[in-house]
């Protein structure tokens, strides 16, 4: 069997052998993707209508200027002018909202943003498998050892520019905004009623804590079924077992 033939054996194997690898992989990702984005438009919605019951906090009530000239007024009547001078016509004009309310909007708008990020995020990584899966065989044209080159190209490409460790960023901003969204919730609901705020903040830590224990358990054994973006991305920074025990 002359060379030419053992070549294109070869390349021959080695298109089946990647056709199969890539759609394991488009498959995967797209699906992942799909699910940011479902996940992370119903999360937006319900941050935003979270925020938007929280905006009154931020802005003076305007029933306080209503009952600022109410009393004007009745002082005079009652020939009271000096008290009625004293009695400011716009209470707007000297308010401010509570610092705790800002921090809160300020946790609640970080969880919001990083909800959107992550679903832009999901939106290139599918124009990012789209272009691998359409290109990746340079336009289907050359010989088949041509074609093969091309991708085995490509595909390195994903490596060296850590494909994977950028894609699985996106699940993770989506995870740390739904916790900030918890603390925001926790908090606000401290300052209307603690005992309601006690059950949101255990359900937050045991929630946080489970994750913390699934993402060790994966660290220290690579055969853990509790894989998740943080432990994948934290084994592909080298950090695994060794350097934790």
């Amino acid at each position: 069997m002359s060379d030419e033939d053992n070549r294109y054996r070869f390349w021959g194997l080695y298109g089946q052998v990647a056709a199969e690898h890539d759609q394991k992989f488009l498959d995967r990702y797209t699906n992942d993707m799909e699910s940011i984005l479902l996940f992370s438009g119903l999360f937006s919605t319900v941050s935003s209508s979270f925020i938007v019951a929280m905006e009154s906090n931020l802005s003076p009530d305007p029933s306080d200027t209503t009952n600022a000239l109410l009393a004007q007024l009745v002082q005079i009547g009652l020939g009271n002018l000096v008290a009625a001078g004293s009695t400011p016509v716009d209470p707007a004009s000297t308010w401010s909202p509570p610092a705790s309310a800002v921090r809160i909007q300020m946790i609640a708008y970080a969880s919001l943003s990083m909800s959107l990020l992550a679903a832009f995020g999901a939106v290139l990584g599918r124009q990012w498998l789209g272009y691998y899966k359409f290109y990746r065989y340079g336009y289907g044209r050359g010989s088949l050892e041509n074609r093969g080159k091309r991708r085995q190209e490509m595909f390195d490409g994903l490596v060296t520019w850590y494909f994977d460790a950028v894609v699985q960023s996106f699940p993770v901003l989506l995870q740390v905004s739904v916790l900030l969204f918890e603390i925001a919730l926790g908090a606000h609901m401290w300052y209307q009623q603690p005992s309601i705020a006690w059950v949101i903040i255990a359900t937050t830590v045991s929630g946080f804590l489970f994750y913390l224990l699934t993402v060790m358990a994966c660290l220290i054994s690579p055969s853990c079924p509790f894989q998740t973006p943080m432990s994948m991305i934290l084994c592909m920074s080298g950090i695994d077992s060794k350097i934790i025990s």
